[in-house]
Parts: C-alpha cells; sequence; structure tokens
C-alpha cells in the first residue's frame, strides 16, 4: 500500500497507460479520478488539453477527497507516422494541444493543489521519440521532448515546494494508440518482429510502464526530481531506426 492515504488524477485513463495505472494506483492504496475523453465505465469524462476541465479535476479532488497528492498527466495522441511535408498545421496544433499543453496545465493548475498538502508528485508521459529521432513522426516527437524539457524548468520553478516533477519515457508499448502497428505486424504473420530493435527485443505492456509511474508517485522516489525515466527495453541506448529519404517521403 505505497499510495495509502493519497489522492491521485490520472488522465488519458480509459485505456492501456492510463487505465493500467489507475488500476495499480487503486490497488496501492490511492483514492484515484480516472479521467479521459473517451466514454468509458468509472472515468470522468475531461480533456486534458482544455484548461476548463483540468481545473474541474482538480477542483473535484479537492471537494470529494479533501486535496490532491499525485498528478498523472498521461492523455496523448499520436498523429501517425507523415512526415514534416505531409502534416497541416492543424494536425500539429492539435498534437501539441494535447501531448504538450495538457501537461503545462495539469503542473500549472494541480502545484497549488499540491503544495496545500505538503508537497506530492507530478509525472507526465514523454516518450522515447522525445529523447532523439527514429521513435515517431515529426509532431509527436516535438510534443514529447516539449514534455521533457517542460518537467526539467517545472521542476525548477517548483524549488522548496516539495513537489517533484518527472517525465516517463516509454517505448513501444501495446495501448489502443499503437494498436494499429501491432495488428499489421499480426496480419503479416511478423509479430515476432515487434520491439526487435530494442536489446530485449519485445515490445512493453502497460503494466510495465504503470509500475514506473508507481515508483515516481511514491516516497520511494523521494530525491528524484526533473527527470526523463526511459522504460524502453534499452531502445533510447541506440535509437537504431529506418530513415526516411525527403525525396520520397515528401512528393
Amino acid at each position: 500500500m505505497r499510495l495509502a492515504g493519497k489522492v491521485a488524477i490520472v488522465t488519458g485513463a480509459a485505456s492501456g497507460i492510463g487505465r493500467a495505472t489507475a488500476a495499480l494506483f487503486r490497488a496501492e492504496g490511492a483514492a484515484v479520478l480516472a479521467a479521459d475523453v473517451a466514454e468509458d465505465d468509472g472515468v470522468i469524462a475531461a480533456d486534458a488539453g482544455n484548461e476548463a476541465d483540468v481545473r474541474g479535476l482538480i477542483d473535484r479532488a479537492v471537494a470529494d477527497h479533501g486535496g490532491l497528492d499525485i498528478f498523472f498527466a498521461n492523455a496523448g495522441i499520436s498523429g501517425g507516422t507523415a512526415s514534416i511535408f505531409e502534416q497541416s498545421v492543424e494536425d500539429w496544433q492539435e498534437i501539441l494541444r494535447v501531448n504538450l499543453v495538457g501537461p503545462f496545465l495539469a503542473i500549472k493548475h494541480a502545484a497549488p493543489a499540491l503544495k496545500a498538502r505538503g508537497g506530492g508528485s507530478i509525472i507526465c508521459t514523454a516518450s522515447v521519440a522525445g529523447i532523439r529521432a527514429g521513435a515517431g513522426g515529426a509532431a509527436y516527437s516535438a510534443s514529447k521532448a516539449g514534455v521533457i524539457r517542460l518537467v526539467e524548468v517545472a521542476a525548477t520553478q517548483l524549488c522548496g515546494a516539495d513537489i517533484r516533477v518527472n517525465a516517463i519515457c516509454p517505448g513501444l508499448i501495446e495501448t489502443g494508440m499503437t494498436r494499429p502497428i501491432y495488428d499489421q505486424a499480426r496480419a503479416a504473420g511478423k509479430e515476432a518482429m515487434i520491439g526487435h530493435l530494442n536489446p530485449l527485443k519485445r515490445g512493453g505492456q502497460p503494466d510495465e510502464i504503470a509500475r514506473a509511474a508507481l515508483f515516481l508517485a511514491s516516497d520511494e522516489a523521494s530525491y528524484v526530481n526533473g527527470h526523463a525515466l526511459a522504460v524502453d527495453g534499452g531502445l533510447s541506448a541506440s535509437h537504431p531506426f529506418y530513415r526516411q529519404e525527403y525525396g520520397r517521403t515528401a512528393f
């Protein structure tokens, strides 16, 4: 019961990493407000990139449970694999709104509530795609790189508040967002190739990211702050990838 007596918000909680984390946090004793734009039983309808929705989640945590100790800003969208030259401004704006503005709003509005409880933990889902090129589309990678820098800046600007701000950088995890990759590989009889570029030679599961989130949310990570934790089977150690050729992908 590593989170006994704690109150947590988890966004993107209708499936994948968010759902696994909400379940694990509850199993470890936390009162959890699970939120998502998708309709689902036990999930609060909220858009992680909408300021009013984020403030509403925090107000609800305070009203219903007396405060807030943990905010896991996990909600995100992939935006597909189109090249820079194939994406529209509207694509970029929406990906950045959810993936980067969402964590900004979580930090901005959760921090006062956490400070009122004497401190706490904010966790943001970034990605190995935010560490270096080769693990995601352009807008997605840019948004996740932004998340990593955001948590570093937030950790410094919350100096003295006893609020830790960290990021998790998942590798290839089987979730609703990555389902097309898995479905395509299975349909082609190449399931064994999934995740073969990382040293563990496999894809990951949502509960493996949930356990990393639990560590960062708990007192076990009391001296971990402003850090981006890669949970990727070792992919980011080298990041081998297939390079898109400008002449072939752009036109």
